[in-house]
């Protein structure tokens, strides 16, 4: 109030200056006077009402002051003692609100631990269990308060444990009582006499003179739910169910369930059939099951329980839950994948374990054994295309493995009037099935018009005579089977068998070579063996697929199912193997002709027996090898393997007499003698076939496998002349000698078989 005045006050000495200058300065005008003196008549009583309204203000904010010290110097101080007095009256009921809970919960844990142990002694276990529950309860809000604890708690907590255990103890002896097991002498033990010997008893009928209301089993199951123990109780009922009745009913087709009810007792055993099958069909294991879950559910597995947390539920569905799994796939891998048909044209007879399964599914749902959405079986049989894919490739592939890791040696002879027993297979134009062609004949009997005039003989794609494997041709076999098997099938499995026989041969190329390293390596014969039966699965998988495209199946006709692709590797397969072969008794040939020293100063006896010696045992390894790969390899085969190695004996021979610096005239002739054992003995080594007289043709045609031959021939000749029949024998380049040999090898020659004269000069003057 008072700012206010003193703004008004100096903004009127402000005013009364200003006014006060310009009445100076307007003095002279008379009319401006008069208008000043008007608004100033007019200021003034406003002025008047501002400065009382100052004062008032004033006034009042005095009154203000006063009353706010008032409250805070005495009404705060009664405030605060107030709100002490409250804080400690509320303080003051809660604790004893907190002690007045606490002592109902310790009146409630009393009590029902005596109800508890007055209703045991009743045999009243649902309402011991329940009373116990709640004992259990009061303790656990006991536990949970905060900042107040008791020792008492400890204590409680030991005799609810006591309780407990001893109601356990209790119910596992009712437990045992209704439901008794018999079982083998040896736990664990699943042989057939022994399994006879299991027995189950359930003892789930009250006594006639025992007057409950509940029967005995619902009572002692709904306990020990209340209690959390049923799950354990169940697991290991269902344990032994699985283990001492439901598996051995799958595994053993002898044995046959037994059920026999009495007055008060129920009784499940078995009996062994005299005469059973190896394997049971899955319509006959699901009848025994299904009779075992039946007379379960009637007397144990129907009781209904109050599950704490579930609601109420059946022992069926929670037996269910715990075995099911397991006794699924039992029935899986020891039922259903035994009756999965291992040929397609049995698959529309499978049908029959469909609707067996689906049944039997159905049935265990009504007991409520099985959820509403389990089908696991049921999905099982119905995917049977699939799973006779799987079976077939797996035996088909097992068969492979086991033809593969047979012995070699056993051989069968192919010719091109041979036959194997093949499937049928469609011809082209007609779609019927006819004979397979012979499976070294691709082409019909007779000759093959190739345009006008020329014409292809009948064995032209046929494979040559040779010796292979009976496991390889039975592998082949296999092949083709298998391959007629897709074509009967589905697409998915046809697409899966064909893979298969795929897999067949690429298990060949990866594992034969392996297993059969060392006999390869060691075994000239069986090295050809190898080779003959590369070159047989070489040759069928030319047309292997060609021949099954025109099958109804789109996956075999559109043409992606070949073989062509594998060919070059088994082509370089068998040569590789016999390649090595090759190379050993290559190196053998020359380790033996090493022992010849050098085929020099051959005067001395001891060199030309050594000589001797190392010509006979090339000539002896070339004869045992001719006698093992003879009737084996083909014909065009043989003669080019001996005459290889033929050649490198004589290409050697030639090498080491070429190098001789001095060739004395004796020495000479003993020389020409050890080439003649080879010039005569070296074609009879050339033996293909077993009909020694069909053998001469080849032993003739020496010169044409033997690459050396004519050289060593001119060398022979050059050991037994003389300077003037060198000379024609070379007749200026131009003759026979001039074909084998070099000029400087020939003159090495003249220079060591003759001693420098004017005729050997003349002579050496000629060859050039």
């Amino acid at each position: 109030g008072s700012l206010v005045a003193a703004v008004l006050a100096h903004s009127g000495r402000l005013d009364k200056e200003h006014l006060g200058a310009r009445v100076g300065r307007l003095s002279r005008h008379g009319e401006v006077c008069t208008m000043i003196n008007k608004k100033y008549s007019e200021f003034l009583p406003s002025m008047q009402s501002a400065e009382d309204l100052v004062a008032q203000v004033e006034g009042l904010s005095n009154n203000i002051d006063l009353l706010k010290a008032g409250i805070e110097n005495e009404v705060q101080r009664d405030l605060n003692v107030a709100v002490a007095e409250f804080t400690e009256l509320k303080q003051q009921l809660e604790r004893d609100t907190l002690v007045l809970s606490v002592l109902k919960k310790l009146q409630e844990f009393d009590t029902t631990i005596k109800e508890c142990n007055s209703a045991l002694q009743e045999r009243q276990y649902v309402a011991a269990a329940q009373q116990l529950e709640k004992a259990r309860s009061s303790l656990r809000s006991l536990e949970s308060r905060r900042g107040f604890e008791l020792k008492i708690l400890k204590a409680l907590g030991t005799e609810l444990t006591v309780q407990t255990q001893n109601m356990i103890y209790h119910l596992g002896e009712e437990w045992q009582k209704l439901i008794v097991w018999k079982l083998p002498p040896s736990k664990g033990s699943c042989s057939l006499e022994a399994l006879v010997l299991s027995e189950l008893r359930l003892h789930a009928v009250p006594p006639q003179d025992e007057d409950t209301a509940v029967p005995p089993v619902a009572a002692v199951l709904q306990a020990l739910a209340v209690l959390g123990e049923l799950h354990s109780k169940l697991k290991d009922f269902g344990h032994l169910l699985l283990q001492y009745i439901l598996k051995p009913l799958i595994s053993h087709p002898s044995l046959e369930p037994v059920p026999e009810e009495q007055p008060d007792v129920f009784i499940l055993r078995f009996r062994s059939q005299e005469l059973a099958l190896d394997e049971s069909s899955p319509m006959e294991v699901f009848e025994k099951i299904k009779l075992v879950f039946e007379v379960l559910h009637k007397h144990l597995l129907s009781v209904p329980l109050e599950q704490p947390g579930e609601g109420r539920v059946t022992l069926a569905e929670l037996l269910g839950e715990l075995i099911w799994e397991e006794l699924s796939d039992c029935l899986i891998h020891n039922c259903l994948v035994n009756s999965i048909p291992t040929n397609s044209s049995k698959l529309e007879q499978y049908k029959e374990v469909i609707e067996s399964t689906e049944e039997f599914e159905k049935a265990l749902k009504k007991m409520q054994f099985l959820k509403e959405d389990t089908t696991a079986l049921l999905k099982y049989a119905c995917n049977v295309d699939s799973h006779f894919a799987n079976k077939k490739c797996q035996d088909v592939i097992m068969a492979a493995r086991n033809l593969m890791t047979s012995e070699i040696h056993n051989t069968v002879k192919i010719t091109p009037d041979s036959s194997i027993a093949l499937p049928e297979l469609p011809d082209p134009g007609s779609g019927d099935h006819v004979k397979l062609p012979r499976a070294c004949s691709l082409v019909p009997n007779g000759t093959v018009s190739v345009g006008t005039e020329s014409r292809l003989s009948p064995l032209t794609l046929c494979l040559p005579s040779c010796r292979i494997s009976c496991s390889v041709q039975q592998l082949v076999e296999l092949a083709y089977h298998t391959l007629l098997e897709a074509t009967a099938s589905t697409d998915l499995c046809c697409v899966q068998l064909f893979d298969c026989v795929r897999n067949i041969f690429q298990l060949f190329y990866e594992v034969v070579p392996t297993y059969h390293r060392e006999n390869l390596q060691k075994l000239p014969q069986l090295a050809a063996i190898h080779h003959n039966n590369c070159m047989y699965i070489a040759h069928h998988l030319l047309t292997l697929g060609h021949q099954f495209r025109y099958r109804s199946t789109s996956v075999l006709s559109n043409g992606a199912a070949t073989f062509v692709d594998l060919v070059p590797a088994f082509r370089r397969l068998g040569m590789e193997c016999f390649l090595a072969q090759m190379r050993v008794q290559k190196g053998e040939i020359l380790e033996r002709l090493s022992s010849a020293r050098n085929f020099s100063n051959m005067d001395d006896e001891e060199n030309y027996c050594a000589a001797n010696k190392a010509i006979k045992q090339v000539l002896h390894q070339l004869r045992r090898l001719g006698m093992v790969w003879q009737d084996v390899l083909p014909v065009n085969v043989y003669c080019k393997a001996m005459g290889a190695l033929l050649n490198t004996a004589l290409a050697e021979i030639v090498t080491r007499i070429a190098a001789l610096e001095d060739i004395s005239a004796e020495d000479a002739d003993r020389l020409y003698s050890l080439c003649r054992i080879m010039v005569e003995e070296g074609p009879q080594v050339f033996t293909p076939l077993l009909e020694e007289d069909k053998n001469k043709k080849y032993q003739e045609e020496v010169p044409v496998y033997v690459q050396k031959w004519m050289t060593f021939k001119e060398l022979m000749i050059i050991l037994q002349a003389n300077l003037q029949e060198i000379v024609d024998q070379w007749a200026d380049g131009k003759g026979p000698l001039a074909e084998e040999f070099s000029a400087a090898e020939v003159k090495s020659l003249i220079r060591a078989l003759f001693q420098n004269t004017e005729r050997r000069a003349a002579a050496l003057a000629k060859i050039k």
